[in-house]
Protein backbone atom coordinates (compact mmCIF):
# COMPACT_ATOMS: atom_id res chain seq x y z
CA UNK A 1 0.00 0.00 0.00
CA UNK A 2 1.46 3.23 -1.39
CA UNK A 3 0.93 6.19 1.60
CA UNK A 4 1.08 9.72 0.15
CA UNK A 5 4.54 11.56 2.03
CA UNK A 6 4.69 14.75 0.00
CA UNK A 7 4.10 16.83 -2.17
CA UNK A 8 6.37 19.02 -4.87
CA UNK A 9 5.39 22.43 -4.06
CA UNK A 10 8.19 24.25 -6.70
CA UNK A 11 11.28 24.43 -8.48
CA UNK A 12 14.02 25.83 -6.66
CA UNK A 13 17.42 27.49 -8.34
CA UNK A 14 18.24 26.76 -11.63
CA UNK A 15 19.65 22.75 -11.43
CA UNK A 16 16.34 21.20 -11.18
CA UNK A 17 16.42 21.63 -7.43
CA UNK A 18 12.47 21.58 -6.28
CA UNK A 19 10.94 22.06 -3.05
CA UNK A 20 9.21 19.46 -0.72
CA UNK A 21 6.64 19.89 1.63
CA UNK A 22 6.05 16.64 3.60
CA UNK A 23 3.33 15.67 5.26
CA UNK A 24 4.73 12.64 7.67
CA UNK A 25 7.45 13.56 10.32
CA UNK A 26 9.41 10.70 9.00
CA UNK A 27 12.30 12.70 7.18
CA UNK A 28 13.59 9.86 6.23
CA UNK A 29 11.41 9.28 3.01
CA UNK A 30 14.21 11.88 1.94
CA UNK A 31 17.35 10.28 3.08
CA UNK A 32 19.51 10.26 0.05
CA UNK A 33 18.64 6.76 -2.09
CA UNK A 34 15.21 6.80 -0.65
CA UNK A 35 12.54 5.95 -3.74
CA UNK A 36 9.15 7.62 -3.84
CA UNK A 37 6.31 7.01 -6.26
CA UNK A 38 4.46 9.33 -8.35
CA UNK A 39 1.85 9.20 -10.89
CA UNK A 40 5.04 9.68 -13.55
CA UNK A 41 6.96 7.37 -12.46
CA UNK A 42 9.70 6.65 -9.70
CA UNK A 43 11.79 8.94 -8.57
CA UNK A 44 15.44 8.74 -6.89
CA UNK A 45 16.44 11.23 -4.28
CA UNK A 46 20.19 12.26 -4.35
CA UNK A 47 20.38 14.72 -1.61
CA UNK A 48 18.23 16.85 0.78
CA UNK A 49 17.84 20.00 2.96
CA UNK A 50 15.96 20.84 5.13
CA UNK A 51 14.75 24.67 3.91
CA UNK A 52 12.61 26.32 6.81
CA UNK A 53 9.03 24.07 6.83
CA UNK A 54 9.61 22.66 3.71
CA UNK A 55 12.59 20.57 1.93
CA UNK A 56 15.15 21.21 -1.18
CA UNK A 57 15.18 18.09 -2.50
CA UNK A 58 17.70 16.77 -5.61
CA UNK A 59 16.20 14.04 -7.67
CA UNK A 60 17.47 11.94 -10.30
CA UNK A 61 15.01 12.32 -12.51
CA UNK A 62 14.52 16.12 -12.18
CA UNK A 63 17.42 18.16 -14.59
CA UNK A 64 17.00 22.31 -14.93
CA UNK A 65 14.65 24.59 -13.82
CA UNK A 66 12.22 24.00 -16.41
CA UNK A 67 12.21 20.01 -15.96
CA UNK A 68 11.59 21.37 -12.28
CA UNK A 69 8.84 23.62 -13.17
CA UNK A 70 6.59 20.74 -14.48
CA UNK A 71 6.65 18.69 -11.45
CA UNK A 72 4.98 21.54 -9.48
CA UNK A 73 2.25 19.87 -7.66
CA UNK A 74 3.26 16.05 -8.02
CA UNK A 75 2.61 13.95 -5.22
CA UNK A 76 5.14 11.86 -3.48
CA UNK A 77 4.09 8.28 -2.09
CA UNK A 78 5.69 5.54 -0.95
CA UNK A 79 5.29 2.17 1.38
CA UNK A 80 4.26 2.27 4.52
CA UNK A 81 6.89 2.17 7.55
CA UNK A 82 6.94 -0.66 9.86
CA UNK A 83 7.32 0.87 13.26
CA UNK A 84 4.76 -1.21 16.28
CA UNK A 85 5.20 2.05 18.54
CA UNK A 86 3.88 4.51 15.85
CA UNK A 87 0.56 5.25 14.92
CA UNK A 88 -0.52 6.11 11.39
CA UNK A 89 -3.27 7.57 9.82
CA UNK A 90 -3.95 4.71 6.95
CA UNK A 91 -3.91 2.66 10.06
CA UNK A 92 -6.54 4.69 12.43
CA UNK A 93 -8.99 5.61 9.31
CA UNK A 94 -11.73 3.37 9.05
CA UNK A 95 -11.36 1.66 12.37
CA UNK A 96 -14.09 0.80 14.91
CA UNK A 97 -14.04 3.35 18.14
CA UNK A 98 -14.86 1.43 21.42
CA UNK A 99 -14.71 3.62 25.06
CA UNK A 100 -13.87 2.15 28.15
CA UNK A 101 -17.31 0.88 29.16
CA UNK A 102 -17.52 -1.05 25.93
CA UNK A 103 -19.91 1.75 24.62
CA UNK A 104 -19.65 1.28 20.63
CA UNK A 105 -18.87 5.18 19.15
CA UNK A 106 -18.76 4.25 15.53
CA UNK A 107 -16.08 4.69 12.86
CA UNK A 108 -13.08 6.58 12.32
CA UNK A 109 -13.35 8.79 9.01
CA UNK A 110 -10.33 11.25 9.27
CA UNK A 111 -7.83 12.55 11.11
CA UNK A 112 -7.45 15.99 11.78
CA UNK A 113 -4.04 17.71 12.19
CA UNK A 114 -4.27 20.00 15.53
CA UNK A 115 -1.42 21.27 17.54
CA UNK A 116 -2.26 20.00 20.64
CA UNK A 117 -3.19 16.64 19.88
CA UNK A 118 -4.10 15.61 16.15
CA UNK A 119 -8.00 14.40 16.37
CA UNK A 120 -9.78 11.29 15.31
CA UNK A 121 -13.02 12.62 13.16
CA UNK A 122 -15.83 10.60 13.69
CA UNK A 123 -18.59 9.46 11.49
CA UNK A 124 -20.91 11.50 14.03
CA UNK A 125 -19.10 14.59 13.90
CA UNK A 126 -17.42 14.02 17.40
CA UNK A 127 -13.14 14.73 17.34
CA UNK A 128 -11.38 12.28 19.91
CA UNK A 129 -8.04 13.30 20.35
CA UNK A 130 -5.47 10.86 19.90
CA UNK A 131 -4.63 10.76 23.35
CA UNK A 132 -7.41 9.10 24.66
CA UNK A 133 -6.18 6.43 22.84
CA UNK A 134 -5.26 3.33 25.09
CA UNK A 135 -5.31 0.21 23.07
CA UNK A 136 -5.13 -0.06 19.03
CA UNK A 137 -5.77 -0.12 16.19
CA UNK A 138 -5.86 -3.67 16.60
CA UNK A 139 -7.90 -5.77 14.03
CA UNK A 140 -9.37 -2.75 13.24
CA UNK A 141 -10.68 -1.47 16.82
CA UNK A 142 -9.15 1.76 19.00
CA UNK A 143 -9.97 1.42 22.44
CA UNK A 144 -10.15 4.91 24.39
CA UNK A 145 -10.48 6.67 27.55
CA UNK A 146 -12.42 9.59 27.06
CA UNK A 147 -13.60 11.90 29.32
CA UNK A 148 -17.57 12.36 29.87
CA UNK A 149 -19.74 14.56 28.06
CA UNK A 150 -16.89 13.99 24.80
CA UNK A 151 -19.49 12.52 22.74
CA UNK A 152 -22.53 14.91 23.79
CA UNK A 153 -23.46 17.14 20.78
Amino acid sequence: MLLEVGRITKSHGVLGDVLVALVTDRSERLDPGSVLDTDRGPLTVMRSSKHNDRWIVTFDAIAGRDAADTWRGVVLRAEAIEDPDALFVHQLVGSRVIDAIGVDRGLVEAVQANPASDLLVMESGALVPLRFIVDGPTDGVIRIDAPDGLFEL
